[in-house]
């Protein structure tokens, strides 16, 4: 489980640009749990994913990885394998000469840890293994292996630049807009890769996103941010029936929400908790047989 306690970072601390980006933020993640981490821009939901992977130290709080401070040791190097990060438009941080060479670099700077705690070089039948399985779980093609990264389309570099982290085999996965910037289909491709890798590894996975239906369609949880401190948790359910509050924090809720809201308001006697479209289904049938017998119970 990953966990941050009572967060606070400022950037440009002591200085006429002081800005409070985190203000007694807690956050955390299950074991196999998706979580959604969701705000608007500059509400502080990438300043606290790169605390949770350690690339930012709190000025106060700390985050814990199975129970211990990364910082304990003053050594968060092997944080950032156990959790990886994805930022947005990773594809922008493609540097290898080829697809095969970006892939492998986390892969092989983590090391192999032995019986012993000591850690050595990967060798070439375990890099091949741990490149090639994550091109298969993001379904980029081994063929584009020894191509250069920047030859690819854009949604083949942001496949790309995720095989980079999930190689690594980290216990939380944390993407910042995976889907950022790409078509329907592309954002649909990406969202699959997610919960399959979590479906498969049964690692966490923490889900930033504009998106109120791709967070919808995935999270078990969510989390608000809203200027630096957490406005609002809960569920799915929870957090999206407080529209109204979501509205003014210049938020949204997913689509199906907004629809069944406006027949609530016109008279229809339909639940407008609903927010995927499974749920949407389940409760139009609903209201269907109710009106045909008369009378029914809300399952959404």
């Amino acid at each position: 489980m990953l966990k941050a306690e009572h967060l606070t970072y400022i950037y440009g601390a002591g200085t006429p640009f002081e800005r409070r980006a985190l203000d007694d933020i807690s956050f955390s993640v299950q074991a196999g749990e998706i979580a959604g981490l969701i705000g608007h821009t500059g509400s502080g939901k990438s300043t606290l994913a790169q605390h949770l992977n350690a690339l930012l130290k709190p000025l106060s709080g700390r985050v814990l990885l199975d129970g211990t401070d990364i910082w304990d040791k003053k050594d968060a190097r092997n944080a950032r394998f156990q959790v990886g990060l994805v930022f947005q438009y990773p594809e922008y941080q493609l540097f290898e000469e080829t697809v095969y060479k970006d892939i492998a670099f986390g892969v092989k700077n983590k090391g192999v840890d032995e019986a012993d705690g000591k850690r050595r070089q990967p060798t070439e039948s375990e890099l091949d293994i741990s490149v090639y399985s994550a091109m298969d779980f993001v379904h980029l093609p081994r063929e584009l292996a020894d191509k250069s990264p920047f030859e690819l389309s854009g949604g083949q570099k942001r496949r790309a630049a995720i095989a980079g982290v999930i190689a690594m085999m980290p216990k939380v996965l944390i993407l910042d807009e995976p889907t950022a910037g790409l078509d329907p289909q592309g954002r649909r491709e990406i969202l699959g890769h997610i919960k399959a890798y979590r479906d498969a590894t049964g690692a966490s996975v923490v889900l930033i996103s504009h998106s109120m239906d791709e967070v919808a369609r995935l999270a078990d949880s969510i989390t608000v941010l809203s200027e630096g401190k957490t406005a609002m948790s809960g569920t799915p359910r929870a957090v999206f029936g407080r529209a109204d509050e979501l509205e003014a924090l210049h938020l949204s809720v997913p689509a199906f929400t907004k629809v069944f809201r406006l027949l609530r308001e016109m008279g229809v006697d339909i639940d407008d908790g609903c927010y995927t479209a499974e749920a949407a289904e389940a409760e139009l049938l609903r209201v269907k047989s109710a009106v045909s017998r008369g009378a029914g119970e809300e399952t959404c």
